[in-house]
């Protein structure tokens, strides 16, 4: 049986009870994730939590780029850009069938934010900065060149435009691959436990206690040193901690909506001007384009983010605005999602203003929180916390642990020497599944989700018997999930394994009762807890497609 499956949570939970840590994470998002990693390849003894499912708040919620912040150098923060942007290339390099090389076009209109010297002076910057090489380097277009690889572009207004690489990615796939990257160092890790108060000797934090929100189950974990890396909660477990002291978070929303592709028929990424001032993305993925974001103040439920009709207004609004031969509506959109950026509160900066740096707080009690950041940098903010607690464990314990690794160490799936191998890749599984009713679409959705882990997957679809092949391909991708993936509910499936809620709503309101029912004979559910959890995978597929 696979180490990281429900099946296994009571063997996990006896290590977790039985154990002394090195370090406890607590949150299961990209940033914990990446400590996760980080301190379990360096050979500390770790182990992770997550309250609810991984990925489940900032880091399913953002725009799916692993991109250098080219907004930054408009900010004058060039280490930001510097780090960020060399971090993609990086990254890329560790998963490329999951952070994707996405060209992205900048158009030069008139009365924009960049002029065509700023633009043309800022990219090569940015590229320098980003030791960006070969055909990713920043090109200049005229407006006729432009709007040959952009005829959607507004010709009336249009100077010309930039044109760049970034890198798409599926932020929660991400997570879960360097999270079960770190589970080949044994690091113990395990979704559906909270954190509900901290162990003390000597005035210093040594273990939490938690609760398995399945089970109802309360045991102790004990470590050397504690990481708070909650994302939008860090405040409220500091506050536990009696640390919430100096500087807090400041929450703000982003918004992204999703439209069916031949409704904004982008032909690439486009980082485009709105009459605000600020600057939005509009992303192609296979049969939809999504857009955002919008950057507003938060002080509501945190466990409800949701997208409201000011939000959906405001982002349609700026997309007919830039693109004049594209009308909108509401009754255009598939689904949206909202999220919350974790920033550091800065007094008299508006939400587009704070910065996107990361900080690390240290307690009186040596709680060690981490807030802020991007997904790019997830890394880089895992060795500087990692880095902190090896120093930290040297000077106590007179112990040191190895260098960082991370950055040669391959992800889970990502077994591909370059791009081009995952293409070749993605041919040879078109190949496989055409003779079944599949296309190339289908081909790139189980490449770009999985990587080579697409065999394992393929392997238990040849050995279902099943006359519906969409329906016995879920069956295979359910039991990867859970098998492999700790995928506890169906919304787990749809939301985060998958990203169907977000980029295929119809499949799932076509499959969603197969997909309960599976999950209802693989984990022997009683009527009562099926329908419950049912429910919430319609309460999730409501939100996603409606606005308040």
């Amino acid at each position: 049986m696979n180490n990281f499956s429900y099946f296994n949570r009571a063997e996990i939970t006896s290590n977790l009870k039985e154990n002394e840590f090195d370090i406890l994470i607590i949150g299961g998002g990209i940033t914990g994730a990446g400590i996760a990693l980080d301190a379990a390849s360096r050979g500390m003894k770790v182990a992770l939590i997550e309250k609810g499912d991984f990925a489940s708040g900032t880091s399913s919620k953002s725009t799916k780029l692993i991109h250098g912040g080219l907004r930054y150098l408009k900010q004058f923060d060039f280490w930001l850009v510097k780090e960020v942007g060399t971090e993609r290339a990086i990254v890329h390099k560790l998963a490329p069938h999951l952070v994707v090389p996405e060209k992205m076009i900048l158009p030069l209109i008139e009365g924009g934010t960049y002029g065509s010297w700023l633009t043309s002076v800022g990219l090569k910057v940015y590229d320098i900065l980003a030791s960006v090489e070969g055909e990713d380097k920043r090109q200049m277009l005229s407006k006729k060149e432009a709007l040959t690889k952009e005829p959607l572009l507004p010709k009336k207004i249009l100077n010309g435009a930039g044109f760049y690489a970034e890198y798409r990615t599926d932020d929660a796939r991400l997570t879960i691959e360097v999270l079960k990257t770190a589970l080949n160092y044994d690091a113990k890790i395990i979704n559906y436990t909270a954190a509900t108060d901290f162990i003390y000797e000597d005035k210093r934090v040594v273990g939490a206690n938690v609760k398995d929100v399945l089970t109802d189950e309360n045991y102790a974990i004990k470590a050397k040193y504690i990481v708070n890396a909650c994302g939008p909660w860090v405040d409220e477990l500091r506050q536990i901690n009696h640390s919430k002291t100096g500087k807090r978070l400041h929450l703000t929303k982003g918004v992204h909506l999703v439209v069916a592709h031949e409704k904004l028929p982008v032909k690439q990424s486009v980082y485009f001007d709105i009459p605000d001032g600020r600057m939005m993305f509009a992303i192609p993925r296979g049969k939809v384009t999504y857009f955002g974001t919008t950057d507003t103040n938060y002080q509501l439920d945190k466990e409800n983010v949701n997208t409201n009709l000011v939000d959906a207004t405001y982002l349609i609004s700026a997309v007919n605005n830039m693109f004049p031969d594209i009308n909108l509506s509401l009754d255009d959109i598939e689904s949206s999602w909202a999220g919350l950026r974790p920033l550091i509160h800065e007094e008299g900066k508006s939400a587009s203003e704070l910065s996107r740096k990361d900080e690390i707080f240290v307690s009186d009690t040596e709680l060690i929180s981490i807030a802020g950041g991007k997904l790019t940098g997830y890394r880089k903010m895992a060795e500087r916390i990692v880095g902190l607690v090896d120093k930290k464990y040297k000077r106590r314990f007179e112990k040191e642990f190895e260098a960082i690794k991370t950055k040669d160490i391959v992800l889970s799936g990502g077994t591909f020497k370059n791009y081009d191998e995952v293409k070749s890749y993605t041919d040879a599984i078109q190949n496989r599944i055409a003779e079944v009713d599949f296309n190339r679409k289908d081909a790139e959705y189980l490449v770009h989700n999985y990587g080579k882990q697409t065999d394992i997957i393929l392997q238990k679809f040849d050995d279902l018997m099943h006359d519906n092949m969409q329906e016995k391909m879920i069956n295979a991708e359910v039991w990867f999930a859970i098998n492999y993936e700790m995928a506890c509910t169906p919304t787990d499936f749809f939301m985060r394994r998958t990203g169907r809620l977000f980029f295929d709503t119809k499949s799932v309101d076509l499959h969603k009762d197969y997909v309960v029912q599976l999950f209802k004979n693989q984990f022997n559910w009683d009527e009562i807890t099926t329908e419950k959890k049912l429910q919430e995978l319609n309460k999730n597929l409501t939100l996603a497609c409606t606005f308040n």
